[in-house]
């Protein structure tokens, strides 16, 4: 049976982490995110995934410094 989880894990996989953001596998290696390796698997961090996001530009508003994202 497989395992529900209520909350996002902190480290996920390509196929979770673009879900997790909203967009496909192929997209998310493209984007500036650093991935890490655990166990010789690249990881995305959920701290990281959220800090690109946050940095996006919000429809209508200037575009911000993120700091190179």
């Amino acid at each position: 049976m497989p395992t529900t989880l209520d909350f996002a894990p902190r480290l996920m996989p390509v196929t979770q982490a673009a879900h997790y953001i909203g967009v496909s596998p192929s997209k998310l290696r493209c984007l500036p995110i650093p991935r890490k390796i655990l166990d010789g698997k690249r990881v995305y961090d959920r701290f990281d995934l959220d800090s690109y996001a946050d940095g996006l530009v919000t429809e209508g508003e200037v575009e911000p410094d993120n700091g190179g994202w």
